[in-house]
């Protein structure tokens, strides 16, 4: 069975319905409850790429450690190495709370298959932080061979849940640039007559195959992508808040000047374009820095 049979089969499992309904009221009560500020942290806005696949590197390198260390004791009967494994687990435990919250701010944005990944891959995240606790209570009571068990059993699940992490990037395409950035028109091309955009109303034209949001504002004509780099929703169906227009299907936020994302879940700015009118035209190219 691939990938794809994997996550259709996922897809496909009506028992994680009232699953998702827990952690959507989980998100709504923390990640949302914050306010627009931390969701801006959590999802990576600031880093200008999505936070969590970076910070779950911490717990997935720190129990990778605690594994190979525990895997040394166990074969050679030494523990002088025993602290760092110990450290190891506690690290990853501290940072695994990191991860969640991130996750689960990018988790509430996907839909279908995806967000039923997501699920599961929450879940077993959970099940192995779950054993690395309890791992973590039998070294502090010195109960080192047990403690080794739940760490690997822990370390196992995680392994799992990072595969399905992968699915959801490689395969479902979360967390990536949904934005047109392939060739842009680099000589001045007209892609509506000025008349017909209006001031204040959003417009979707297209040039050399990339589609582009345009805006007038004050008398002004403003051209970004119009694929969002969220999740790919038309930015012209949105809803213009002063210098700024809204995604309609997640709330991301960009600027209508330079592309510059203001609120998340995007991370990645939108294209920018050149704008001029020429002879009743308006004209976009490549913006020229």
């Amino acid at each position: 069975m691939n990938s794809r049979d994997i996550i259709k089969t996922i897809g496909e499992q009506e028992w994680l319905e009232p699953v998702d309904t827990a952690l959507t009221a989980v998100a709504e009560s923390t990640v949302n409850a914050a306010g627009q500020p931390v969701k801006n942290f959590l999802h990576g806005t600031w880093l200008g790429h999505p936070l969590h696949p970076a910070i779950t590197d911490v717990p997935v390198g720190a129990w990778s450690a605690a594994a190979a260390l525990d895997v040394y004791e166990a074969l050679t009967g030494d523990e002088t190495l025993a602290p760092g494994a110990d450290a190891c687990v506690k690290l990853g435990l501290v940072s695994a709370v990191g991860a969640a919250l991130s996750g689960m701010a990018d988790w509430q944005h996907t839909s279908k298959n995806a967000r039923r990944v997501g699920i599961v891959h929450a879940l077993l995240n959970i099940a192995a932080t779950g054993f690395y606790i309890t791992s973590w209570l039998q070294r502090r009571n010195d109960d080192r061979e047990a403690a080794r068990v739940s760490g690997f059993f822990g370390f196992a699940i995680v392994m799992a849940s990072a595969w399905l992490g992968g699915t959801l990037i490689y395969d479902e395409k979360v967390g990536v640039d949904h934005a047109q950035r392939g060739a842009k028109p680099k000589d001045w091309t007209p892609v509506l007559p000025e008349n017909e955009l209006r001031e204040n109303e959003p417009h979707k034209a297209s040039a050399d195959g990339i589609e582009i949001f345009l805006v007038k504002k004050n008398g002004r004509v403003f051209a970004i992508g119009e694929k969002c780099a969220h999740m790919g929703g038309p930015l012209s169906k949105g809803k213009l808040e002063g210098d700024t227009i809204v995604c309609p299907w997640h709330g991301s936020r960009f600027s209508i000047r330079d592309g510059a994302v203001i609120d998340g879940p995007a991370t990645m700015p939108q294209p920018c374009f050149d704008v001029r009118v020429q002879n009743g035209q308006i004209e976009v190219r490549k913006h020229q820095s």
